[in-house]
């Protein structure tokens, strides 16, 4: 993984500094990719601890085309939970309750309480694109899993997130916002190459590498491929400034040998798998480093 720790390091000493939405402030490059070979290990960071659980929860809602947190705060993801929460404290039904209240009341409600349908709602993000893009019953996850299995050498092995029609109705618009992926000529090997035109460096982008090589290894698994390489491309790719110097430590880390992700084997369509059907083997990492989420 010293291709994330030489991203972080490309953009302290080359970005520029700028002003952005959350009024935290950033430094950013423009334009950064990376490459993951997937055959020599799976790419979830070493120099800080990292979990596999919420991420594969995450991918796991996002497959399943829900756009409500409840999934999430049912099974202890919390990464989705601020967004919701800012949405609340607008509406006036809050009454200066905490962070951690909000998210009790989510949990401890059924998944059709109208405090739920309402309040734990992002919109049409992730999942809805996926499974039903524009809510005009489009499936790009069923397209492509059968143009995989049918027509590998296609071009057009694309996912999007990124709907203009719908953007502004997002609690967040889509960061990871266009997926492509590519059998290989011999038609053993399944790459899988992700354009994110917003990336928190330190946050989110161990995230998100983690995220789509688990995608991208279960789709060559229910394809019949086997996973080769993970390609992320990033538009604006910043270290928030208050990050910078749990950054830098980061840095110093040396990076340890590779974990290996264990697949349920008889697992054959994407939309079987659940959460213990995914595992690492041999992970191993440094100690844990946090920064605070900028909404």
């Amino acid at each position: 993984m010293k291709q994330y720790l030489e991203m972080c390091q490309y953009i302290l000493e080359h970005g520029e500094d700028r002003d952005d939405r959350t009024g935290t402030g950033t430094r950013s490059v423009f334009g950064y990719q990376t490459r993951y070979d997937l055959r020599v290990g799976f790419p979830l960071l070493t120099t800080k601890k990292m979990f596999l659980r919420p991420i594969a929860e995450e991918l796991l809602w996002f497959i399943k085309g829900d756009t409500n947190i409840k999934y999430l705060v049912d099974r202890n993801v919390k990464i989705w939970n601020e967004w919701p929460y800012e949405n609340f404290k607008k509406s006036e039904d809050f009454h200066g309750e905490s962070l951690e209240e909000f998210v009790a009341k989510i949990k401890e409600l059924p998944a059709d309480d109208p405090f739920v349908l309402k309040y734990g709602e992002l919109g049409p993000v992730y999942g809805r694109q996926w499974r039903n893009f524009n809510e005009q019953g489009v499936d790009q996850l069923s397209i492509l899993i059968d143009g995989l299995k049918n027509n590998p050498f296609s071009r057009r092995h694309i996912v999007s997130a990124w709907n203009p029609v719908e953007v502004d109705q997002m609690a967040l618009p889509p960061c990871h916002a266009f997926l492509q992926f590519y059998v290989s000529a011999d038609k053993k090997y399944l790459s899988c190459q992700l354009y994110q035109r917003s990336a928190d460096t330190f946050l989110g982008v161990p995230f998100n590498i983690a995220s789509y090589a688990l995608m991208t290894a279960m789709l060559a698994q229910v394809c019949g491929y086997e996973a080769k390489e993970f390609i992320h491309t990033i538009g604006d790719a910043h270290i928030y400034k208050d990050h910078f110097d749990v950054v830098k430590e980061q840095i110093s880390r040396e990076p340890l040998p590779l974990c290996q992700l264990k697949l349920n084997p008889e697992i054959k369509s994407l939309f079987d798998f659940t959460i213990d059907d995914i595992s690492i083997e041999n992970y191993q990492s440094h100690g844990r480093l946090y920064g605070k989420v900028s909404v």
